[in-house]
């Protein structure tokens, strides 16, 4: 029997579950709102907690479940849902050279907007292999695929990537 403590087990999860509802709902307030939902679920189903094998892909699961409806609801509402995503600091190696700052900025901006553009499985999928270093066990646990399909996600969510960063970068040349 496993014990299971929220402020030791579940808590500590909090921000890699709004990293992946901010990647789902590109909006921060309605990330950190599907987070606290999440909070509210798990300890709702604290009577089941010695049956579940991994405390943070059930957390994981239901994050993206609440982030996902959230979004078909505003879909369903014909709101669009703002990009007020925090803008990355800027890369300190090119400090001298704010060119270089400005061009860092926009390829990062650009990969952003592919990255956003992707179908919601592969953008799920590559996020939390390349950002949350998961497993494609726990990625396909986290995502209810086989972990064929996350590394077809993954490949194909790269390849697109590539390919529109490439034409963007090629643009009138």
């Amino acid at each position: 029997m496993k014990n299971i403590c929220f402020r030791d087990d579940v808590l500590p999860l909090k921000n890699k579950l709004f990293r992946l509802a901010l990647r789902i709902t590109l909006d921060k307030a309605e990330a950190e709102d599907v987070v606290q939902d999440t909070m509210i679920k798990v300890w709702n189903r604290r009577d089941n907690w010695e049956r579940i094998e991994s405390m943070e892909a059930f957390c994981m699961t239901i994050c993206r479940n609440i982030a996902l409806d959230k979004v078909k609801a505003a879909a369903r509402r014909n709101v669009t849902i703002d990009d007020n995503i925090t803008e990355a600091p800027a890369d300190t190696s090119y400090e001298a050279n704010p060119e270089e700052q400005a061009v860092q900025r926009d390829r990062m901006d650009t990969v952003k907007r592919i990255m956003d553009s992707l179908p919601e499985k592969q953008r799920s999928a590559m996020h939390l292999r390349d950002f949350e270093a998961k497993s494609y066990k726990e990625i396909a646990a986290i995502l209810d695929i086989t972990e064929e399909q996350v590394k077809i996600n993954i490949f194909r969510a790269r390849q697109t990537i590539k390919q529109k960063y490439a034409k963007t970068e090629s643009y009138g040349l």
